[in-house]
């Protein structure tokens, strides 16, 4: 495939991109990389009693080889995306899926666990630099009218990676060792790189400068505000070093965020994020929804594998494998989905889809219980599966579809920013919760046992979380199930908002030209 001089809605002259097997080649080849890196954001979970086992460490520390992954992740996003803008999405994926290969290998290699760490940040860097170009290349290569298809196979992929990432790594652990959960990216980028290089076009870049100041704004206040809301639960919310406290880091990362968005107003040259990105309404509604899926993803994860381990005794693979209907699915009617996309109202689509997610988290809250039947926890993840199906591929191609095509890369930085942000808030809103039911009902337990009988909690705002590996006893198993199942409701809330978030979707602005011959359809910013 051949380098292209790109215009909005479509490629044009010699250089035209079409929608054939190659298009759809390219597609898959990025595909392979992408899947990798986001089963890595979650494969880690259940290697963690491997992990303190092998270094002899606390689960405080160990947290750190996912907490370091995802904290890399999220901070070069931005900067990221606006690159491959510049200097052309091939080249940056291509080098992000080259480190990623290699610190996978490090990884496995690691003598201690600071050098499994600083691997995992590594890893983190080469994420960030891959995923945005996975969605500018699509944005890129398809015409509006034929990107739901392409889309809807990279939002089952991203679901469907998020999900399988605790299965393949219980199977490598079980199988093997740890070390494998990060030897399997070896041949799994290698290939990757050989499908890139020979698949994926080189597209035309088009800034002439970069935003410096707005990288360091960015990144320096992404970084102190993802910082203190992942890791202030590890810091009992108070002081991280010397006079730095995780409020006034917080504090920090929201002034300087401010002072970018100032900046990128003020920026009449090449500005990191053009503001007006979010004159485009599905654009901004997009990021909303997003944040709140990210958020409720993560944060569903974190209650469910802890009830299924401690309190049904389930192993992690088998505690993994009942969210098996759910990627199945996925994979099932992505294609459907992505049909569907190209030629119906996003607020159809995706409001089928977020309601059906809400339906099925207060679902799962209902059957989160210490004697419930498997098949009532699996029917419900396979209408999770179904729901999702619906969400992932319709928001990133309602995101991106009216956008012109030189803010592709810039669109899709904002845009997975957003959901990386919304699952960070995730990970670190859903622990502080389960502690806090978890003691009161604990507490209640006490009350309703009295001081004559009964295990002894008077201390119940003590108890720790049970170790993994640990299963409760019985006397302890319901009122942990009913904390964990009361847990659930908080993801739930956020699908809420997402869901109002979905309903002011506008028509997309190909099917608004189709239904009015000769309407204009200027992109937002020309």
């Amino acid at each position: 495939m051949s380098e292209g001089s790109v215009s909005d809605g479509a490629v044009s002259g010699d250089a035209e991109i079409r929608v054939t097997r190659e298009a759809w080649a390219a597609l898959g080849a990025l595909v392979v990389g992408f899947f990798m890196i986001l089963v890595d954001s979650t494969i880690v979970s259940v290697a963690l009693p491997a992990l303190m086992d092998a270094f002899d460490a606390s689960i405080t520390n160990v947290a750190w080889v996912t907490s370091a992954y995802l904290l890399a992740y999220a901070v070069p996003l931005l900067t990221m995306g606006r690159l491959g803008d510049r200097i052309g999405p091939k080249r940056i994926y291509m080098a992000g899926l080259t480190l990623f290969t290699l610190a996978s290998l490090a990884c496995a290699l690691a003598p201690s666990l600071g050098a499994l760490v600083g691997a995992r940040i590594a890893q983190g860097i080469a994420a960030s630099m891959m995923t945005p170009q996975t969605m500018a290349v699509i944005t890129r290569t398809f015409p509006r009218e034929r990107r739901g298809g392409a889309m809807a196979i990279w939002g089952a992929t991203a679901g469907v990676a998020t999900l399988a990432g605790p299965i393949i790594g219980g199977l490598l652990i079980d199988a093997a060792s740890w070390e494998w959960i990060f030897l399997i990216n070896l041949p799994v980028g290698l290939v990757g790189l050989y499908l890139a290089w020979r698949l994926v076009p080189r597209l035309e870049t088009t800034s002439r400068s970069f935003d410096w100041l707005g990288v360091a704004l960015s990144a320096l206040g992404i970084f102190a505000l993802v910082f203190a809301i992942q890791e202030g639960e590890a810091f009992n919310w108070g002081t991280i070093w010397g006079p730095i406290s995780v409020s006034g880091l917080a504090m920090a990362g929201a002034a300087l965020l401010g002072a970018f968005i100032v900046w990128q107003m003020l920026n009449r040259r090449e500005p990191l994020v053009p503001l007006a990105l979010f004159r485009d309404r599905n654009f901004s509604v997009s990021n909303v929804a997003i944040a709140a899926v990210g958020f409720a993803v993560t944060a569903m994860m974190f209650p469910f594998m802890l009830y299924t381990q401690l309190v049904r005794g389930f192993t992690p693979t088998q505690a993994a494998l009942l969210l098996a209907p759910q990627a199945v699915m996925s994979i099932l009617l992505a294609p459907i989905a992505g049909r569907l996309v190209d030629r119906h109202h996003p607020r159809l689509l995706t409001g089928f889809g977020i309601a059906g997610f809400l339906i099925a988290l207060l679902l799962l809250s209902r059957v989160m219980g210490a004697d419930t039947p498997v098949w009532q926890v699996l029917a419900v993840t396979t209408l999770m599966g179904t729901a999702q199906s619906f969400v992932w591929g319709p928001l990133a191609t309602s995101a991106n579809r009216n956008l012109p095509l030189n803010w592709a890369g810039a669109g899709s930085g904002v845009y997975n920013t957003t959901r990386q942000m919304g699952a960070v808030l995730g990970s670190a809103s859903i622990a502080a919760l389960m502690q806090m039911r978890i003691t009161a009902h604990l507490r209640g337990a006490d009350a309703a046992t009295g001081p004559a009988g009964g295990p002894d909690h008077t201390a119940a705002a003590e108890v720790p979380m049970p170790t993994f590996g640990d299963v409760l006893e019985p006397e302890l198993a319901e009122p942990f199930a009913a904390a964990f199942s009361e847990a659930m409701l908080l993801p739930a809330a956020l699908v809420a908002l997402g869901l109002v978030a979905a309903l002011f979707f506008e028509n997309s602005r190909h099917l608004q030209a189709r239904r009015t011959p000769g309407a204009p359809a200027a992109p937002p910013g020309r």
